[in-house]
């Protein structure tokens, strides 16, 4: 639970407790010791009082009319007085005129806190050894309580303003930490994304300082590994369709003409054995395999190198690549998007998406068992937006890549895109993203 707290809550809530507890300590502090102190305080008075009522007593015992000492004594007490006379025929005093325990602007709740002890006392007085009233004591605690209160409202405003001030300082340290704390862990996210452009600001405390500066230092290695890494894989491309250009032109110039020739001696043989009558079939029968051969020979020369990217542009040479795939494929019902833009499109982001689609095709055929598919090629904002679907069964457990599409995820990575696959409401995408002028950025090889 204290973990998941943000690191300001972790600051504050122990200082907030320990104000917190100072204050309580204090307002223990003050009823244990106040209580005593009070009563110290008025304990002189209560002597002085005894003594008066003790000398009253010895007056009236020597004097020769005690009620007329008595009615002098109580004539020269003063109203306000803390010494009063009550006859035995008054009964008990009423309390003392604006309740002298709770002075203005004293709570009644800090007044409760003190535990203010009851110190009002009577002392007897007697004539003739019978007791006519007595000398009482009324405590007047208004001064010492205000003086109480005045020391705590003290004790609280400095606990206050300590906390206000510590708090500000603790808020303006832990902002010039948390900042710099967040541009890195900001920072060090878009380097896991792979986004090394943006410095991280270094500021902070030295440690922090440190720490971006290593960041910094960091995301400009992987930056040059990541360009060393694309050129690499670019070049790896390109020796790919060197090989694939050899391979076909090989299959073109070697293999196209023994075909050819196969067929025409194939077809003089047909028309030799017509009139006699004899291998008519089986010159038929090697007619159409040496046809079904050229055929194949046509379809891997495509797939090794679509000539006619150069010729026909992108946007025309997908289009005859959707039109070969309905007629290979008829019980599939294919639909399209393609931006006539891509024909300003060259070089080997060209065929780059030309292969994506190719194989995702091929892949839409010999394995998804779909009904229908899409296939859709964007150009908006710079950057390129290839994305083929299709209801078939999906991805084969753990969403493992084959041979084809990983190589399509080299070429792609090679082109700083991005190669995603998705299973969405019960049809699978194959998406690409790709930036149209990484192309013109990346050194051709040799």
């Amino acid at each position: 639970m204290w973990q998941r707290l943000s690191f300001r809550t972790q600051l504050f809530l122990p200082l907030g407790a320990g104000f917190l507890a100072a204050l309580i300590l204090g307002g223990v502090l003050l009823q244990v010791f106040a209580t005593g102190q009070l009563a110290e305080e008025n304990e002189p008075r209560r002597r002085s009082t005894e003594a008066v009522a003790a000398a009253l007593n010895n007056a009236l015992s020597a004097s020769d009319n005690p009620r007329q000492t008595l009615d002098a004594f109580v004539h020269s007490l003063d109203t306000s007085s803390d010494i009063q006379f009550r006859t035995v025929e008054a009964g008990p005093a009423p309390p003392p005129k604006g309740d002298l325990r709770k002075p203005h602007g004293v709570p009644q709740w800090f007044i409760d806190l003190l535990a203010v002890p009851e110190m009002d006392t009577a002392f007897p007085v007697t004539i003739d050894g019978r007791r006519v009233g007595d000398i009482v004591f009324l405590q007047d605690m208004s001064a010492d309580l205000f003086e109480k209160w005045i020391g705590f409202l003290a004790l609280a405003s400095l606990l206050a303003a300590l906390m206000v001030l510590t708090g500000t300082i603790a808020h303006v340290l832990s902002g010039s930490v948390l900042r710099p704390l967040q541009d890195l862990g900001e920072g060090l996210t878009r380097i896991g994304r792979g986004d090394y452009t943006k410095p991280i600001p270094v500021g902070g405390p030295p440690e922090i300082r440190q720490g971006c500066e290593e960041a910094n230092a960091l995301a400009a290695t992987l930056a040059q590994l990541s360009q060393d890494n694309r050129n690499l894989m670019h070049r790896l491309v390109s020796l790919q369709d060197d090989e694939r250009r050899d391979l076909a032109r090989e299959l073109h110039d070697e293999l196209g003409p023994l075909l050819f020739s196969i067929r025409a001696g194939t077809i003089a043989l047909t028309d030799a054995s017509e009139p006699t009558g004899h291998l008519g079939n089986s010159a038929q029968d090697l007619l159409q395999s040496v046809e079904a051969l050229q055929q194949t020979n046509r379809r891997i020369l495509d797939r090794l190198r679509p000539l006619y990217i150069e010729e026909l542009g992108l946007s025309s040479s997908v289009q005859t690549l959707l039109r070969n795939f309905r007629k290979q494929a008829p019980h599939i019902v294919l639909t399209d998007a393609i931006d006539p833009d891509l024909s300003g499109i060259a070089g080997p982001l060209a065929q780059t998406v030309y292969r994506l689609i190719q194989e995702a095709l091929t892949n839409v055929l010999r394995h998804a068992n779909a009904g229908n598919a899409h296939v859709q090629a964007m150009v908006a904002d710079k950057t390129l937006v290839i994305e083929i679907s299709d209801d078939g069964g999906g991805f084969p457990a753990g969403n493992v890549l084959g041979r084809g599409l990983t190589g399509m995820q080299e070429r792609v990575r090679a082109l700083s895109g991005s190669l995603s696959l998705l299973r969405v409401d019960e049809r699978t995408y194959v998406r690409c993203r790709l930036p149209v002028e990484t192309v013109r950025d990346v050194p051709s090889p040799g």
